[in-house]
């Protein structure tokens, strides 16, 4: 029960309270904004999963409930080493004072001291949302990420904090980590850190390239943001890897700045990164854009000015075999022994970022660099300018449906299909000395006119591949996995549905004029009755050049090669060569063309398909 100084006080919060019924203003969408309430099947549900959120014991499914609890809270007394409710939940609080012409003389409250040092301190004046891109090597950052920032009077936005919802999770098996994300197992916090601090986790050590997309929010939208961010401090809600996520949950943040728009309702099943960028563009929030490159980019920029002879010398620099106090006498343009000793110094700190070079060796070699650096004087800084590449806002839709034709095995097809989510390697709009596929439920099914039939041809439930080429200064691998349903030909000629499991590593290779070149190793597993002994366990290797002839047209082509040895007995043999020319930002036309061989009998296939993405 809530302690009322006296009767009065009582009777005038009942008396808000009918009030409040009468105007329904527990149906009204602030009030389901404040609260993160969304209409499920049978009923409402707040997605907030603490029970420290809220007041009535069923608020988390009844509005009606937690607005009356709400409105009581506001008029208890304040009790010792407690914080009081209008402190707790200063959104609420202020929404509703404005709503129902609370009289503040009548509250046992007179301000909230430590909310208001903080907004003394914070000074908020604007705010940006931040989009670091795809992170390959981590389950939790291949579809990328956002988070806002509340800039302050400050002029410099390093200074501005980030404002950031992650899980809290120390698992460091990444497929562990995507059952646990997948299921809600872990916890999901709202968190609040020096902007600084984001940039050198995802900027400096993970290689992450950072989009700012500065939101025209007004400073009293972005004080009522900062508000409803007070109120989730040390509340969880259970996250969810593809819908209730760091980008989804941001965007109830946005709405309760601005209770004009409606992002929530637009991910009703999930909600990728981009796509909640995309969504805010269209709401008009973002005008502008900057973009931040990581320390990985800013190297590899400074690396290709520099001649292969060059680039070795940097390499020896930084690993102790080559002095750089030698640096002077090089017999070589000033210009370029201010590249090199520049590239030394930051290829270092990168090193001593990811924890490749000991600290007592990274400080011996960089002050030696520096200082072979500062007799050298002053540099044109404008060569280092990165050249921004394409805005991930501006790719593709990540829906895609596709119909196609096609002939296989001289049988003429239809073919029809839908991928939800969300790149593969021939989409044009994407980097072109790097290698991408992430789909997830790809399917296709095929109509063959002559046997009247219509069969699932595919369904790839995870196919997830990377290709990251390697040079002197980087050596990451290249990776994949696949798993799913698909046709294979038997030893009786004949297609079967088996299920598959392939996965591989290796490595890749880029040249500006040959392409991107890979190569890996590949175990593979079939399963299904059709085939003897209910399963097929082979190893091989796979290899392939990808390349964009121009911004619109991409080309691949690839070699497989698998012998099982396991179960049934068998070798496995493909070819192919595909084509994606974009026609414009939404559509494109694929052209395929494959030879294949099972159980010593081949053939071939041709299909061409038409995409269009939404």
């Amino acid at each position: 029960m809530v302690a009322f100084a006296d009767q009065a006080t009582a009777d005038y919060a009942d008396s808000l309270i009918r009030f409040a019924s009468e105007q329904k203003l527990h149906e009204e969408r602030y009030w389901r904004v404040l609260l993160h309430y969304q209409p499920t099947l049978s009923r409402t549900e707040s997605l907030i999963d603490d029970p420290q959120f809220f007041l009535a014991e069923d608020g988390k499914f009844n509005p009606a409930s937690e607005l009356r609890a709400t409105i009581r809270a506001f008029f208890r007394e304040e009790m010792e080493g407690e914080a009081h409710p209008i402190c707790r939940f200063i959104g609420r609080y202020e929404w509703l004072k404005e709503r129902l012409a609370i009289d503040p003389s009548k509250l046992s409250v007179s301000g909230c001291e430590e909310f208001d040092q903080v907004i003394r301190e914070l000074r908020p004046k604007s705010a940006t949302l931040v989009f670091p891109t795809y992170y390959m090597n981590s389950p939790a950052s291949m579809f990328g990420h956002t988070l806002i920032t509340i800039e302050t009077h400050h002029k410099s936005q390093l200074l501005s904090h980030a404002v950031n919802y992650s899980a809290q999770a120390n698992e460091t098996n990444g497929l562990l980590f995507s059952i646990k994300g997948l299921t809600g197992f872990y916890k999901g916090y709202y968190s609040i850190l020096p902007y600084y601090q984001k940039i050198q986790e995802y900027s400096d050590i993970n290689q992450r390239d950072m989009w700012e997309y500065p939101l025209n929010l007004t400073e009293s939208e972005v004080r009522r943001m900062v508000r409803h961010i007070w109120e989730l401090r040390n509340i969880y809600a259970d996250y969810y890897f593809f819908d209730e996520n760091c980008s989804y949950n941001l965007l109830f943040l946005l709405e309760a700045a601005r209770p004009s728009l409606d992002l929530t309702s637009k991910f009703p099943l999930w909600a990728l990164p981009i796509d909640t960028v995309k969504a805010m563009k269209a709401e008009g929030l973002i005008d502008d854009v900057r973009y931040r490159p990581s320390k990985a980019t800013k190297i590899r920029h400074k690396i290709s000015l520099l001649s292969h002879e060059n680039q070795e010398i940097v390499k020896n620099m930084t690993n102790g075999a080559w002095e750089p106090e030698t640096l002077s006498s090089l017999e070589i343009g000033r210009a370029e022994k201010i590249q090199i000793a520049d590239l030394a110094a930051e290829y270092l700190q990168y090193q001593y970022a990811k924890k490749k070079v000991p600290k007592a060796v990274y400080q011996k070699v960089l002050l030696r660099t520096l200082k072979a650096r500062s007799r050298l004087g002053i540099s044109d800084q404008e060569r280092y300018h990165v050249p921004v590449p394409d805005r991930p806002d501006q790719v593709h839709d990540t829906n895609r449906f596709h119909v196609g034709v096609g002939m296989q095995k001289d049988r003429f097809f239809q073919e029809i299909g839908w991928r939800p989510v969300f790149c593969d390697l021939l989409d044009t709009d994407h980097r072109h000395d790097q290698g991408i596929q992430l789909a997830f439920a790809d399917t296709r099914f095929r109509y063959y006119p002559d046997d009247e039939k219509l069969a699932l041809a595919s369904l790839d439930l995870i196919d997830i591949l990377s290709i990251s080429p390697r040079d002197r200064f980087f050596k990451p691998y290249s990776w994949k996995i696949r798993t799913g349903f698909f046709r294979k030909t038997l030893s009786d000629g004949e297609d079967a549905l088996v299920y598959r499991i392939n996965t591989g590593g290796g490595f890749a290779l880029y040249d500006d004029h040959v392409g991107l070149c890979y190569l890996l190793m590949e175990p593979e597993l079939n399963i299904g009755g059709v085939l003897e002994g209910g399963h097929s366990l082979g190893i091989g290797f796979s290899a392939g050049l990808l390349k964009r002839i121009t911004p619109s047209w991409k080309w691949h082509g690839s070699a497989r090669k698998i012998w099982f040895e396991s179960g049934e007995t068998h070798r496995s043999t493909e070819i192919s060569l595909s084509q994606n020319i974009r026609l414009s930002r939404n559509t494109s036309i694929n052209l395929d063309i494959s030879w294949k061989k099972e159980f010593g009998a081949s053939h071939g296939e041709a299909r061409v398909v038409w995409h269009v993405f939404f």
